[in-house]
């Protein structure tokens, strides 16, 4: 392991606490990121290039060996963040731009952190990666279809923007690392070894920058945004664990599904929201981001321990 590989594995391994940091930067030295807020769409384009550079056909095997599986964890996504999110932003009675904020968030394609939760947690990683997979690949007819018909209680949703920007932000780059991975293999393979510290990096920078460009409306409201954040994340993981023990899936499984439910593209929410709502409405993804990082942490920690125990009781018999 050469050194940028260590570099990169350290930062991974403590992704949540770097992201917090930068969240608290964003929030105690807004005027060393507020320039920057025209650069959000292009950071996430730089994430979403290096998932076309990492993708693979084994990535798409899984969803033609096991289309059911793969199939119950991306329906469960798109119907149990979004409905939830419109169930919190009715029921706790959310201000406008923070509800549009909450149910956009709940309507984006899983994370791709939630790929190295399900590693930890020693999860059917295979499965967790393709449902992540699908559902960034649809996500420019899923997420503002879903936002279009949740949010537009509150405000106009104009949907064929949406559309057109998720595809110029996250399918043309992965399409384009696709093609760059197989015209330029080797050099492509030599370059993922530094994408984890890229990912990381960038994804600090898009939490700093919304953080720090609404930080009057943070003081007003934060406590609310907070709040609800935790809840969507919690419930959201609660609800997808059940939804794959509904039909029947493993423990192995249930961890992939429970965690690509709860866990969200939060950059890409961000970067809607500072594109086509009032700045208020991106501090839910911004949050979502430093918390779901946290909370998958907790959650991946206690899944591996739970499935030792049931190897090592199984033992004893």
């Amino acid at each position: 392991m050469n050194g940028l590989e260590k570099v990169g594995k350290f930062v991974g391994g403590t992704f949540s606490i770097w992201v917090l940091l930068f969240a608290c930067l964003g929030f105690f030295f807004p005027a060393a990121f507020t320039g920057l807020k025209g650069y959000i769409q292009l950071f996430l384009g730089i994430v979403m290039f290096g998932m076309g550079l990492t993708l693979s056909a084994a990535d798409f095997r899984e969803v033609f060996r096991r289309p059911v599986d793969v199939a119950i964890g991306v329906v469960g996504h798109y119907l149990i963040m979004p409905f939830l999110a419109f169930g919190l932003a009715l029921v706790l009675q959310l201000p406008p731009d923070i509800a549009v904020g909450v149910i956009l968030v709940g309507c984006c394609p899983s994370g791709t952190a939630s790929n190295v939760m399900t590693l930890l947690s020693k999860g059917d990683v295979a499965l967790g990666v393709s449902i992540a997979s699908v559902s960034t690949l649809i996500a420019p007819l899923a997420t503002p279809a879903m936002i279009n018909l949740l949010a537009g209680r509150w405000m106009n949703i104009d949907a064929k923007s949406l559309i057109m920007d998720i595809l110029i932000v996250v399918i043309v780059p992965i399409v384009l690392g696709v093609i760059v991975k197989s015209l330029f293999r080797k050099q492509a393979e030599a370059s993922v070894q530094a994408l984890p510290l890229i990912s990381t990096l960038v994804i600090m920078l898009i939490v700093a920058i919304v953080i720090a460009g609404s930080k009057g409306k943070i003081l007003e409201t934060g406590p609310i945004i907070f709040g609800v954040v935790i809840l969507h994340n919690g419930i959201g993981f609660l609800l997808g664990y059940w939804f794959a023990k509904l039909f029947g899936m493993d423990l192995s499984k249930r961890k992939a599904v429970t965690l690509e439910t709860g866990m969200q593209n939060s950059g890409l929410g961000a970067a809607l929201a500072a594109a086509h709502f009032n700045p208020i409405a991106a501090v839910p993804s911004a949050i979502f981001s430093v918390w779901h990082n946290i909370s998958g942490s907790l959650l991946a920690t206690w899944f591996s321990r739970r499935e030792e125990k049931k190897k090592g009781t199984a033992g004893k018999h």
